[in-house]
C-alpha cells in the first residue's frame, strides 16, 4: 500500500493505493497521522477509491483514525471507496458511522463547517 498525505486549508487529505491489510505500510499511516494530529490538525479526509482489498486490520485502522480524530473534536471522512472496501465498510454496518463522501469536493464542504 501506497500513502500519499496532503494538508489543505486545515484538512489532513489521506489518498491511499493498494491493499489496507495489517502491515509496516499501515504503520506508516497511522504515524503519519499521529504527527500531524500534533501539529493540530482535526479534520481528515481519507480517499480509499484506489483500495483493492480491505480486511479487518484494515477496517481496526479506520475505527481507530476516526476515534483519534473524533476524540480531539474533529472529523474523518471517508472519499469514494472502492467496491470491496465499500462493501466492507456495508457488511459492517460502519457506513453508519464513518461519513462517506463520493469526491474530495463533497469531503470538503462536509469538513470545512468543523473546520472554522
Amino acid at each position: 500500500m501506497t500513502t500519499t498525505s496532503t494538508v489543505d486549508n486545515g484538512i489532513l487529505f489521506i489518498r491511499l493505493n493498494g491493499d489496507l491489510i495489517g502491515s509496516p505500510d499501515t504503520d506508516q499511516l497511522v504515524q503519519s497521522v499521529n504527527t500531524h494530529l500534533g501539529e493540530d490538525f482535526n479534520q481528515c479526509a481519507v480517499d480509499l477509491s484506489e483500495i483493492r482489498y480491505i480486511n479487518s486490520t484494515g477496517i481496526s485502522i479506520l475505527v481507530s483514525l476516526l476515534t483519534k480524530f473524533r476524540s480531539r473534536g474533529g472529523e474523518m471522512v471517508i472519499i469514494n471507496p472502492a467496491d470491496h472496501p465499500n462493501k466492507m465498510l456495508a457488511v459492517t454496518k460502519l457506513n453508519n458511522i464513518f461519513t462517506v463522501s463520493p469526491d474530495e469536493a463533497t469531503a470538503r464542504q462536509q469538513l470545512t463547517p468543523a473546520a472554522n
